[in-house]
């Protein structure tokens, strides 16, 4: 049973794995288009903006959690064979919910120009403020194709189909492309806003409705208000609801502070988490996202020891992004020039993403640990307790954000979101153990500390061999960073494989078989 779970674990985590990383890939070349036709000045800060509204709209409604909320109890309906009862479920809260996100979205369209202002207090410029609320009001109802869509996602993922889910990140982000790149010349960074509008519409809504469709879904509106599992629905999301998560707070704090800082600001710092976000999809989105089904099908079924050697091990892995932090922290000037500078992104542009990019890698293994720590806790229908010391964590880091953006500018604001993911991940996994009893802990705290000195050094090592490379390559032309990352990568594989021999790191050698085993079968 323990080989066929794993096994089972590793299939959906590399459908995710691959989904999250080419959705992170085009969403980055979806930044660096935005970057080579606009630029990074108040036009882009406006329509970075215009994301915020409704980033709150999707959170208070909780439509990124329904994976984790609906899927416990939708599943209870499945073990039970009762398929009326999941649908009829699945049909409530679909319509009771929905209704309250379109009269949200309604009214949020009416107020959006107050709104724009208290959440963008730093940028009173009129015309910045014009553009926001243009574009804030193009992207509200994609709010709605998301709910739709992440609710049939979970009804999906109950049922171990991950295959259309998957699609959804990457059809939304080809549809900002293709409408940014259509539209530009009459519309401006307004077109970009309709391509997303147009990619949640496709890709959320119509593909996951065809989605459950397959899986036999069957919808009628229902208001059945007085129903159990909307109550207990509720007390699951609430906390998520009024909560304030890593990836959230990082979206909605970066720009109200970001506002205070020149223009241009609010695009650098948010290119840099982009580039951060591709590193956590990889690694960690991916496994907590698949390991999620089966965490909550050992916490159903209380086998919480084998619960817990499927977390820590997870963890484990998920250590390898301390290493590939510091090699993005080496290299972090070329891979900006190399995503975005070109035409209308300067120099000066590549340099300042670059500085909020080297704060936020300090933290880069606190984003992908987050998303499996928390996973723990929903798996157990917890979600009070990270909710409330994750908020407690955000809050504390606020004042960092200050003093960050007031000594340090960028890079100050990216060493707070760091400090919070760290806090956050940090306390979370300490409740996690004494709460659950996790005598594997110490384990993975001791293989943490371990890759980081091993890392430490190579990192030492890149930077020293970079001035020289530099002097050798020359010029800091494209071709040039694109050489000096082929070449600072190479070192840092035979370095890293290195120490992994030395010091002997399991994971790493059992990763590399994985790897090596499914190269050679495909070829």
């Amino acid at each position: 049973m323990g080989g066929s779970l794993y096994r089972k674990v590793g299939v959906a985590a590399a459908i995710m794995m691959a989904s999250i990383f080419l959705s992170r890939v085009l969403g980055v070349l979806r930044e660096s288009v935005l970057a080579a036709l606009c630029g990074a000045g108040t036009a882009v800060d406006a329509y970075k903006a215009a994301f915020v509204l409704p980033e709150i709209l999707n959170h208070i409604t909780a439509s990124g959690f329904f994976a984790i909320t609906f899927i416990p109890i939708f599943s209870k309906y499945l073990a039970q064979k009762d398929e009326a009862g999941a649908w009829r479920i699945f049909s409530i809260i679909l319509s009771i919910f929905g209704l309250a996100l379109g009269l949200l979205i309604a009214a949020a369209m009416l107020l959006t120009p107050e709104l724009m202002a208290l959440l963008t207090p730093g940028r009173p410029d009129p015309l910045f403020q014009a553009m926001a609320v243009r574009m804030t009001r193009i992207l509200l109802p994609a709010q709605l194709f998301f709910f739709v869509g992440g609710i049939l996602m979970a009804t999906q993922y109950a049922r171990a189909q991950f295959f259309k889910p998957a699609l959804a990140p990457l059809i939304y982000n080809l549809g900002i492309i293709v409408g940014g790149v259509a539209l530009v010349k009459p519309l401006g960074v307004e077109g970009f806003a309709w391509g997303a509008l147009g990619g949640a519409f496709i890709g959320h809504f119509v593909v996951q409705i065809l989605g459950g469709g397959r899986q036999g879904m069957r919808f009628r509106p229902a208001f059945d208000w007085r129903h159990p599992d909307v109550r207990r629905y509720l007390l699951l999301t609430l906390p998520l609801m009024l909560g304030l998560t890593m990836t959230f707070s990082t979206e909605i704090f970066s720009k109200f502070f970001g506002s205070y800082l020149p223009a241009g600001a609010i695009t650098h710092i948010d290119f840099a988490w982009r580039i951060i976000l591709m590193l956590v999809g990889f690694f960690g989105q991916a496994v907590g996202v698949a390991a999620y089904p089966f965490l909550a099908r050992l916490a159903a079924e209380q086998r919480l020891d084998e619960m817990n050697r499927l977390f820590n091990n997870t963890l484990r892995y998920l250590a390898l992004v301390i290493p590939v932090s510091l090699l993005v922290f080496v290299v972090r000037r070329e891979i900006v020039a190399v995503l975005f500078q070109r035409w209308d992104f300067t120099a000066a542009d590549t340099q300042a993403t670059a500085l909020a990019l080297a704060g936020m890698t300090v933290g880069a293994v606190a984003f992908s640990a987050q998303t499996v720590v928390n996973r723990g806790f929903y798996a157990l229908q917890n979600t009070l307790l990270p909710t409330v010391y994750g908020s407690l964590a955000v809050l504390l880091s606020l004042p960092l954000y200050w003093l960050g953006l007031k000594a340090l500018g960028v890079l100050g604001i990216g060493l707070a979101i760091s400090a919070s993911a760290l806090a956050q991940v940090g306390v979370l996994y300490a409740v996690w153990n004494r709460r659950s009893r996790n005598t594997g802990s110490g384990a993975v705290y001791r293989f943490y500390f371990k890759s980081l000195l091993i890392s430490l050094p190579v990192a030492g090592v890149l930077l020293a061999s970079q001035r020289f490379l530099l002097a050798w390559i020359g010029g800091r032309s494209l071709w040039a960073a694109l050489v000096l990352i082929a070449i600072q990568t190479l070192l840092f594989l035979l370095l890293m494989a290195g120490a992994t021999w030395l010091f002997k790191i399991e994971e790493a050698r059992a990763l590399w078989r994985k790897l090596a085993g499914r190269f050679s079968t495909a070829t």
